[in-house]
Parts: structure tokens; C-alpha cells; sequence
């Protein structure tokens, strides 16, 4: 899993904004760097369409960062598993997905080739319950929202082994953990 949240553990605040989330161009180079090796996205309907509705042509403007445009390049050539009841037909290089279904995850992941990143909140916590992520990225922007929506609302306990941290000179700061079973 691989998502951000303010110092007081939302993933958004009200209304859904996400403006606060500080990707500079040192952080998006990282991600960059992380996710081009993955083999695949997994994502909930609603992280999906945010995604599509900006990645897919991010890059064809004049003054577009190289950041962006190699992530727009990543996210054109990264298969995409898309988890939703409601969504019709995905985009280009998305298969659509209606339910989590533990044995087919772990059919996924017993594939060659990177690790499969799960995105969005909704989906997480389904993939966690299930008990089928391996790994937390965990980016802790240093705000304090005060409320809005939670990255862990429910789901069953977790240990959890502390792997690596980084900081950021953006005051963003990463902790990776392992899930111990």
C-alpha cells in the first residue's frame, strides 16, 4: 500500500481535499523511482478516476516538470487493476474488477515481476482485511487537519516492523513497514 496522510492520520480533509499533500518535485521523483518498478496498480473506482481524469496526457504541455512527464509515461504503460461495482468500462491498460477476491489477490501476486501497488483508502481497507498487504508506505505530510476522512477507519489488528524511514526536505517523511504474520 502506498498513500499519504496529514500528521494526524487522514488521508483528505473536508470535502474530499487533497490540496495539503506536498509532492515537490524531490517526492514525485521518488515515487517515480518506487513505482515504475511495480508490475501493476490496484486501485478503488474513486482513486481511478482521479488518476485518469489527469495522468494520461499530464505530459503534452510546454512547461510540464520532468517529474510529471515521466510519471504520466508510468501511468500510460502500468497495467491498472481497477476495483468497482459501479464503473462501466476503464481506460486504456485497465482491467475492471467487481469484488476482492482473496484467492484471485493472491493469484496476482503469485505472478513474476514488481510488487503491486494498492492505492486509495476504500480499497486498502479491503485488501486489509483480507490480510493480503505485505507492505505499508506510509508518507506523513506535517499538517494537522483536524478531521476529515481517516486512512484506517476499521479492519482487524496489524504488527507491523518498521523497515525503513526517509525524510524529505519538504518535511514530508515516509515510514515503510513489513506486515509480521
Amino acid at each position: 500500500m502506498h498513500l499519504g496522510i496529514s500528521l494526524d492520520g487522514y488521508f483528505e480533509g473536508p470535502d474530499a481535499d487533497i490540496s495539503w499533500h506536498r509532492v515537490d518535485d524531490e517526492l514525485h521523483t521518488f515515487f517515480n523511482q518506487l513505482l515504475a518498478e511495480s508490475s501493476a496498480f490496484l486501485e478503488g473506482r474513486v482513486t481511478y478516476e482521479l488518476m485518469e481524469a489527469f495522468w494520461p496526457d499530464a505530459d503534452q504541455g510546454p512547461d510540464v516538470e520532468p517529474a510529471v512527464a515521466e510519471f504520466a509515461a508510468i501511468w500510460r504503460r502500468m497495467p491498472k487493476v481497477v476495483y468497482s461495482r459501479t464503473l462501466d468500462a476503464p481506460g486504456p491498460n485497465a482491467t475492471l474488477v467487481r469484488d476482492v477476491v482473496p484467492e484471485e489477490v493472491r493469484a496476482l501476486q503469485a505472478q513474476p515481476g514488481g510488487d503491486m501497488v494498492v492505492g486509495g483508502p476504500a480499497l486498502a481497507e479491503a485488501f486489509r482485511r483480507h490480510d493480503l498487504i505485505d507492505e505499508y508506505r506510509i508518507f506523513v505530510t506535517p499538517v494537522l487537519l483536524g478531521h476529515g476522512r481517516r486512512l484506517f477507519e476499521e479492519g482487524p489488528p496489524a504488527d507491523l516492523r518498521l523497515v525503513e524511514t526517509r525524510v524529505f526536505g519538504n518535511g514530508v517523511v515516509m515510514l515503510r513497514y513489513e506486515v509480521e504474520r
